[in-house]
């Protein structure tokens, strides 16, 4: 799908803003507080359309191998890269979005690329933070490679399945009287990171579930556990011993949403599956504590 054979629908009404600073100095930890003050919906930021706290279309630019593939993701270079984004707003027509880059030119290509009209109004990093907080935002991205993506965790916790990627909760008042700003973004550290790629053992994923089910009066001890890593996520298969006396559907169901809740806390990896499978009975002996 190119570019000319697609009738945007803003004709020519949409207003596009611009919020521009280095990289690394804090612009998308910030991105939805200055969208909120300007009353702007969308956000176009490495390579996702995001609407208020929501994904909408694309992919992230954090994911490319090099750094030289993560710019020319965010510029939106590739067809297949504009054609998600232009889909979404022919879906949502936006009346206004705010684009973020490192330069005027980055914020000027990308709003090209995708056949937007015109930046009416830019923002820049240095009139929303001060310098010691733009400093401190380059210390965390050099020494521990971390990004922050304007989204909830749980929004693009499926894209990034074995990566690291914490929860980072905002909270700003707006003054006596105001309603103050709450926001939920998601920290990552993308593939290119110096820190390189991780793995998770499947001794960790066992550790994991052996203390839980210590901790789950219902199972006995898990007997077999084998784990399965694929691009979306892990699917984990469990066979337990339960604890005779318990009711073995509600044992095992309220051991599965434990243990799913926990791998995806602990590891940042998605769960797409999870089995838990009873095979045997336990009958504690007499004065045993289980």
């Amino acid at each position: 799908m190119l570019l000319k054979d697609i009738k945007l629908p803003f004709g020519g009404k949409i207003k596009v803003y611009a919020f521009v600073g280095p990289s690394g100095t804090g612009k998308s930890y910030r991105a939805q507080m200055v969208a909120s003050e300007k009353n702007i919906n969308f956000i176009i930021d490495d390579g996702l359309l995001i609407k208020e706290n929501e994904v909408v279309a694309g992919e992230s630019a954090k994911k490319a191998a090099t750094k030289v593939a993560t710019v020319k993701h965010a510029l939106f270079y590739e067809e297949n890269e504009r054609e998600p984004i232009l889909k979404a707003f022919k879906k949502y027509k936006p009346e206004s979005i705010l684009i973020l880059g490192t330069s005027d030119g980055m914020v000027q290509k990308i709003a090209a690329n995708l056949g937007l009209p015109e930046i009416s109004e830019t923002i820049y990093i240095t009139d929303v933070a001060t310098e010691e907080e733009m400093k401190t935002a380059k210390r965390i991205r050099v020494t521990e490679g971390k990004h922050v993506i304007p989204v909830p965790t749980f929004e693009i916790k499926k894209d990034f399945s074995g990566y690291l990627l914490d929860p980072l909760q905002i909270f700003k008042s707006k003054g006596k009287g105001q309603k103050p700003y709450i926001s939920e973004k998601s920290i990552i550290r993308p593939t290119f990171s110096y820190l390189g790629k991780f793995t998770i053992s499947d001794l960790v994923f066992r550790q994991i579930l052996e203390y839980l089910a210590v901790q789950t009066p219902a199972i006995h001890k898990i007997l077999k556990t084998r784990v399965e890593n694929f691009g979306e996520g892990a699917r984990i298969y469990m066979e337990v011993s339960m604890v005779y006396g318990f009711n073995v559907i509600e044992g095992l169901n309220d051991f599965k949403r434990k243990s799913q809740k926990e791998i995806e806390k602990l590891t940042a990896m998605n769960v797409v599956e999870l089995d838990v499978v009873a095979k045997n009975i336990y009958v504690p002996q007499e004065g045993e504590e289980i």
